[in-house]
């Protein structure tokens, strides 16, 4: 019996929807989201993937492509392989939290942008994670962009730091500021004009971005 050789990922589903969060939202992009463990999934090649994905765009109207989920970097050598058989009609974006950066430069060939979603975990070593990750996609020469999503309790002493080492360590990174979940209920307040002012002295490009929520808006 025939053995498939090559790298497999476990894919949750590859379906149109609206972005989120991050640089692209609100935008209508096709969505291939790598499982989690406890998630329902189906085990793809990077013949099976690249062909899923090629019906999907020729079947719908569609800005980019997002490769998001749990930890895609995970399927790196999939991702890489996948794409360079079969290079995507529209631009792809790698949506990740950062955590492997020794994986992004297999990945740089093919995709056109790597955005960063940090959510203020308390380790100093995932800011640097997330750094180094994007790093990689400047040096190739690939769009970058770090996502900060803080959450109700993260000060804005917090924020601005993480802004002062994102511009330290990838001075052309793009980077969106989300209000916490709790603002996003209520009308912003003063503070978020502040941070503004605070970040932009710091960076020059910085945005202000509501997220699009559930369910229309995917993360």
């Amino acid at each position: 019996m025939a053995v498939n050789a090559g790298p497999t990922a476990a894919i949750a589903g590859i379906t149109p929807g609206v972005q989120g969060q991050g640089v692209w939202v609100g935008r209508r992009q096709l969505f291939v989201r790598f499982a989690g463990e406890a998630e329902t999934a189906v085990l793809y090649t990077a013949e099976m993937l690249g062909k899923a994905v090629s019906r999907a765009v020729a079947n719908s109207a569609l800005h980019s492509i997002a490769l998001a989920g749990r930890d895609p970097l995970a399927s790196a050598a999939l991702i890489a392989e996948t794409f360079k058989r079969n290079a995507a009609a529209l631009p792809l974006m790698l949506d990740c939290d950062g955590q492997r950066p020794d994986d992004v430069p297999p990945v740089t060939g093919v995709i056109g942008l790597l955005q960063v979603t940090f959510d203020f975990g308390d380790a100093p070593a995932i800011a640097e994670r997330a750094l180094q990750s994007l790093k990689h996609a400047a040096a190739a020469g690939k769009g970058h962009a770090l996502v900060l999503t803080p959450r109700d309790a993260t000060s804005d002493g917090q924020i601005l730091r993480i802004v002062e080492q994102a511009h330290a360590a990838v001075p052309s990174v793009q980077l969106v500021i989300h209000p916490a979940p709790g603002a996003e209920k209520a009308p912003l307040d003063r503070r978020y004009a502040t941070l503004m002012d605070q970040a932009m002295a710091i960076h020059r490009d910085v945005t202000l971005l509501m997220r699009v929520p559930s369910p229309v808006g995917v993360r």
